[in-house]
């Protein structure tokens, strides 16, 4: 199976959700709680893609992050990239050449990095303002908590009582 990590996927719901409100400053506590995600996890991705220049950080009282860039010019790639490394389906298909014992005899080779090729294009030509659902379809719904409350969740994530938001499919980031 070939799949991005668990961390690069909420990296992507976290930066989508910054690029709906793209003018905006955002804090690691305001972004956790809208995501349901850990508040660790959160500033631990917040600071990755800060490192990797795909967010800036502002300190103070009103500091948080925003999107380095317009959500039109960070592509997915580039997020992959920053948070899980280089896309790559095998090992004869990184910038690093020799890890593989085999990759001098090895006859498909050359048709792993056209297809590495491929993928990596894909990713690249779509733009994170692509994976940001529009603002009248609202990026977090809504649900009753116990103490009656209305709290954001994320489209396809679990509420809080344990069940699917099963009708969030059409408008989820992922």
């Amino acid at each position: 199976m070939i799949r991005i990590s668990r961390l690069t996927d909420y990296g992507i719901v976290l930066m989508s959700y910054m690029a709906a409100h793209p003018d905006r400053v955002h804090n690691a506590a305001e972004v956790a709680a809208d995501a349901h995600l850990p508040p660790p996890t959160v500033s631990k991705l917040l600071r990755l893609l800060t490192r990797e220049g795909l967010l800036q950080s502002h300190r103070g009282v009103k500091g948080g992050y925003l999107l380095a860039r317009r959500p039109e010019d960070i592509s997915l790639a580039g997020i992959i990239r920053a948070l899980d490394g280089p896309i790559a389906l095998t090992t004869c298909t990184t910038s690093s050449p020799g890890d593989c014992e085999h990759e001098p005899v090895c006859p498909i080779r050359g048709h792993w990095r056209r297809i590495n090729l491929a993928i990596r294009a894909a990713l690249e030509s779509i733009p994170l303002s692509e994976m940001t659902p529009p603002a009248s379809a609202g990026f977090f719904r809504t649900v009753s908590s116990a103490a009656g409350e209305r709290e954001p969740i994320c489209p396809g994530a679990a509420a809080p009582d344990g069940e699917a938001a099963a009708d969030t499919a059409a408008t989820a980031p992922r």
